[in-house]
């Protein structure tokens, strides 16, 4: 029972993932056909991203009332019939109102099932549950690619991918009954495993009896947390929404040929997340963090030389692959850093932070592009990934004092 209700979540994981790439890689053609400024797709990432930060900032109180299973089928019908209304959709404003539903649909269901995943589940797992979410993202770009190089067809490929998300809400839906058995027993095993969870973990900054009744964001390492993960999502929505308008842009690279290359990004962070899976094992969080960001780093510079487009391919794939361990171990980190009581708190801000990243530093990018150039795409990549480092070796700092 327990196996099947992992392969649930994962199947979870990959509807998150699936809308997550679409826009960025149909952009190029999309506003072509619906007359939109470059800019626009910005607009829209803002939207969607604006819709996941209220829905996780009020996912404990869905919680509560519905439970987590209510949570994930609804999520995946919502983005479901999202998406088919994008296949439909005549002009700009249309693609705007949609992409609150679209929003809506996977703020709750993400942060919920991330708060659940660290708590009761080892690193691999969350690196695995990430990883299901890259599958997601890497077989959106894939679809659209395939309709694209048919006459151009992005509506084909939204559609596509709307079929794909109602399948997951059919399995979702004979699945309910499953949530509540997995979680009593859950329930039962943690009770077990308490006392030796506690004698593994680090002391936290701040313990649940002493920091409760104190602000969260005054324990030490709370803000350059934050700061990371806020920085992270701007670099990962960042390559992803603009990455294919860039190759195509300042590269001059064929649309279909950009859309399959960003696909190959996303593919990047869903093998990385694999691998990593495995690496945990042996490896801790901090280590994990640390050579995926000097990794990515290593990425943002190949884009950024002026090297064939090759190069180029080769450095958005190593930006993906580095970028795989980071998101997942800073999430998993969350209860030894800074307490159990303080875990489902600050996982709702952590993911709030994180989608306002998503939908902050994409649209500035892409006003900059608009009035400046897509070429500075590399640049301003490279950029975000260092300020993410100092911030992350920050956090490193204390808890090297702490220890």
């Amino acid at each position: 029972m327990a196996t099947w209700f992992l392969v649930i979540v994962y199947l979870a994981f990959i509807s998150l993932g699936l809308p997550d790439s679409l826009l960025g890689a149909a952009w190029p053609v999309m506003r072509q056909d619906l007359n939109a400024s470059l800019e626009a797709a910005g607009l829209i990432s803002m939207i969607i991203a604006a819709g996941t930060i209220v829905s996780s900032l009020f996912s404990g109180k869905l919680i509560e009332k519905i439970g987590t299973g209510n949570i994930t089928l609804l999520s995946c019908l919502m983005t479901a019939l999202a998406l088919f209304g994008f296949s439909w959709s005549p002009s700009l404003v249309w693609l705007m109102l949609l992409a609150i539903p679209l929003g809506l649909g996977g703020g709750a269901v993400d942060a919920a099932l991330n708060h659940y995943v660290a708590a009761h589940y080892k690193a691999h797992h969350m690196n695995w549950l990430h990883c299901f979410w890259g599958i997601g993202a890497t077989l959106g770009p894939i679809i659209m690619a395939h309709h694209l190089a048919n006459q151009g067809a992005w509506r084909h490929g939204y559609s596509a991918v709307s079929m794909i998300q109602f399948g997951l809400v059919i399995v979702l839906l004979f699945s309910l009954p499953l949530w509540g058995k997995v979680a009593s027993a859950r329930a039962r095993t943690d009770r077990n495993q308490n006392a030796e969870q506690q004698a593994e973990q680090l002391e936290p900054i701040g313990n649940s009896t002493t920091s409760a009744t104190l602000s969260i964001f005054k324990l030490h390492g709370v803000k350059p947390t934050l700061l990371a993960f806020l920085l992270y999502c701007g670099v990962e929505t960042t390559v992803g929404l603009w990455g294919a308008s860039y190759l195509v842009g300042a590269r001059e690279i064929e649309a279909q040929t950009a859309a399959a290359w960003i696909s190959l990004y996303y593919g990047g962070i869903t093998l990385g997340r694999f691998l990593t899976g495995f690496l945990s094992l042996k490896l801790s969080n901090l280590l994990m963090i640390r050579f995926g960001q000097w990794t990515a780093l290593a990425g943002g510079i190949i884009v950024l030389l002026p090297l064939p487009d090759s190069f180029a391919l080769a450095g958005l794939i190593l930006v993906g692959l580095g970028l795989a361990p980071i998101y997942p171990s800073l999430l998993h980190e969350t209860p030894a850093r800074f307490g159990k009581g303080n875990s489902a708190r600050l996982m709702g801000y952590q993911m709030a932070v994180a989608y306002t990243g998503t939908t902050v530093l994409p649209p500035l990018f892409g006003v900059m592009a608009a009035s400046l150039s897509v070429g500075l795409f590399p640049i301003v990549i490279t950029t975000f990934l260092l300020c993410m480092l100092g911030s992350t070796e920050r956090v490193n700092r204390i808890l090297a004092a702490r220890k």
